[in-house]
């Protein structure tokens, strides 16, 4: 057992408390046990990426709508030049500015809806669905067997005996005039 004080980033002293030897779940003291873990910086608290804000392009074929996506005025039928520029900018503006209120206004309630949902579905399928699966193929296994010993001592010879009758069977394809 050990146990000591420290100094953290900031500099602010803290006395750890009696761990084991190994470690504890939250801040392992061995390799093995660190490699296991999550890492030290929270995932909850991680910085997150502002720029790139769909890195595993989840939208790519969905959300990219520009102005020429969606009006195009083929050759021989322009507008007036300026027009054309006014209708753009306003497409544009007008798409950025209403998804900017849209997120403001539904982006909270909304990421708190879905934060709940996928937690239910962690959970159902943490603590409902895999050990229903891992229950049933336990179950089963019993019946495999049985199944199993079943198809090799009567299905087995059934199906060589079988084969090995129709194995003398020749088929000539002849060609009629």
């Amino acid at each position: 057992m050990s146990g000591g004080k420290y100094i953290d980033e900031e500099g602010v002293l803290y006395t750890t408390p009696i761990i084991r030897d190994q470690g504890n779940i939250y801040k392992p003291n061995n390799k093995v046990m660190a490699d296991d873990s999550v890492n030290e910086k929270d995932f909850h608290t991680k910085e997150i990426n502002l720029v790139n804000r769909d890195p595993k392009h989840l939208n790519d074929d969905v959300v990219k709508i520009d102005f020429e996506d969606v009006i195009a005025e083929p050759e021989g039928t322009h507008s007036f030049d300026g027009i054309w520029k006014a209708s753009f900018t306003t497409f544009t503006v007008t798409k950025y500015w209403f998804y900017r209120l849209l997120s403001a206004i539904f982006g909270i309630p909304l990421a708190l809806i879905w934060g709940i949902y996928f937690a239910i579905l962690s959970f159902l399928h943490i603590w409902a669905v895999v050990p229903c699966i891992k229950s049933y193929l336990i179950e089963i296994q019993c019946i495999s067997r049985v199944y199993s010993i079943f198809i090799h001592t009567f299905c087995d010879p059934l199906f060589e005996a079988i084969g090995k009758m129709f194995s003398f069977v020749q088929i000539s394809l002849r060609k009629e005039v």
